[in-house]
């Protein structure tokens, strides 16, 4: 049974046993590429998913993308490259929004990150956004203010808070340049629907032209794909406030009871030590991870290295090192794949799989991999089904080199044997040489405690 850790009651908890379960993830808002840190959320529900679906449970997967609210406003977009020419080619916002789109799923694939059932987007979804809202109105959570936009009334949810463990009695007006805005009721009053004659905007019972807030869009997709009972909701650290904490008292009020049962989420990333965003110039994509000559899966790699819920520090220098990790145990596996079958070694698969279970401790699973990869004890047809069996839930393709035969440039093979004796006599500055021979034909060679390996 799994057992995650619960932002809301802060304790680790257990994901209730069921045929089938439901989980929500918050997804891309497609108005730039993903970088490496979004995509670190997205692997979490990835593996909660896989984790279950191990267990013999069915999952039900939704996953909003929000092409609409703070998408169209060009202080956010306007400096990106591709918007410009985009624009300079009358190519509208919706265009853009499906090429980032396309992006992203593009990455997530390459993540091996299993597509949600639902992916519904904002813009097609605005009749639920408004029938949500008017019902929000109608039981006294919502009130409209003359110029159309709506705002969710935060005092009438007295539980507010409980996620993130703000309280509404503490917090302080938003120290913006403007001030309150004088149309709330109360200065944590967030809105629902605003006001616009943007180039995206529509018409509701109302009277207000406009388009919906951030927040209201995942629950009026999340209870319309999923249903007034979710399991599971998953979302980067970022997102519990304000957006988990309006999205709930949002759901909640509209139900009556309360809406989702988990919460769980990532924590933040690092790349060399400082924070990943466009505002500080620090954005590494999947894209950019592919140019330096790496598989896209050392990232996913990485990832697992760490567990989920604790902030981690990604350099290149780890990126490569699972680079070779995930190289190394492709070549194992498909060596161990001519050796004659054996039964999975139990003792390890067990612990890698209470492991999973355990929070989804997948540093502590990676270990058990290794030693594992080590034991000389264990045949190497037990250590084929052991590795593939687990790679249901890594996801790392470890067997993608089986019967693929390898086969060296012209002059490789003589320069591979050269290194060798290089490195048997010390003589390291020729080994370096040759490396980069090597290297200049298309090998990449990695050195191990059993010799050097090649790709």
């Amino acid at each position: 049974m799994l057992r995650i850790y619960d932002t809301r009651t802060r304790q680790v908890e257990d994901i209730p046993q069921a045929r089938a379960l439901r989980m929500y993830t918050c997804g891309p808002t497609v108005y730039r590429y993903a970088h490496v840190g979004n995509l670190r959320s997205y692997l979490l529900s990835d593996l909660i998913r896989r984790i279950l679906e191990r267990q013999r449970v069915r999952m039900v997967v939704c996953q909003n993308i929000t092409d609409v609210g703070h998408l169209v406003d060009d202080a956010e977009i306007g400096e990106d490259k591709i918007v410009v020419q985009a624009r300079e080619e009358g190519r509208s916002t919706l265009d853009i929004a499906r090429f980032y789109e396309d992006a992203f799923r593009r990455d997530t694939a390459a993540l091996n990150l299993r597509p949600p059932e639902h992916t519904p987007r904002a813009t097609e979804a605005i009749d639920l956004m408004i029938e949500l809202i008017a019902k929000l109105i109608e039981k006294g959570h919502a009130y409209t203010v003359p110029d159309g936009s709506v705002f969710f009334a935060a005092e009438s949810f007295p539980s507010y808070g409980e996620i993130s463990g703000n309280r509404l009695d503490a917090l302080k007006p938003g120290h913006r340049v403007e001030g309150v805005d004088p149309r709330k009721r109360f200065h944590a009053d967030w809105a629902l629907w605003k006001h616009s004659h943007r180039e995206l905007a529509w018409d509701t019972p109302w009277g207000g032209r406009g388009f919906p807030g951030w927040h209201v869009e995942c629950s009026a997709m999340s209870l319309r794909y999923l249903g007034e009972h979710i399991d599971i909701h998953t979302g980067g650290i970022d997102l519990r406030f304000p957006h988990h904490e309006d999205e709930r008292a949002q759901s909640d009020s509209a139900a009556g009871h309360e809406v989702v049962r988990r919460w769980v989420h990532g924590e933040h990333l690092l790349f060399d030590g400082r924070k990943m965003a466009k505002s500080t110039g620090n954005v590494v994509l999947l894209a950019d991870v592919a140019d330096e000559g790496l598989d896209p899966l050392a990232v996913r790699l990485a990832f697992m290295e760490h567990r989920y819920r604790h902030q981690m520090n990604l350099t290149w220098d780890t990126l490569r090192a699972a680079d070779r990790t995930l190289r190394r145990w492709r070549a194992r596996v498909a060596e161990w794949a001519e050796s004659p079958s054996a039964p999975l070694d139990q003792t390890a698969v067990r612990q890698a799989e209470a492991a999973f279970d355990d929070d989804i401790d997948t540093p502590a699973a990676l270990r058990v991999l290794r030693e594992l990869e080590r034991d000389e004890s264990v045949a190497p047809g037990s250590k084929f089904e052991s590795f593939l069996h687990l790679d249901h839930v890594l996801g790392l393709d470890l067997s993608s080199e089986i019967g693929r035969v390898r086969v060296l440039p012209a002059g490789a093979a003589e320069l591979l044997e050269q290194r060798a004796r290089a490195r048997q006599e010390c003589d390291w500055a020729a080994a370096d040489r040759l490396r980069d021979d090597l290297a200049a034909l298309g090998v990449k060679v990695a050195d191990t405690p059993d010799g050097q390996t090649w790709t």
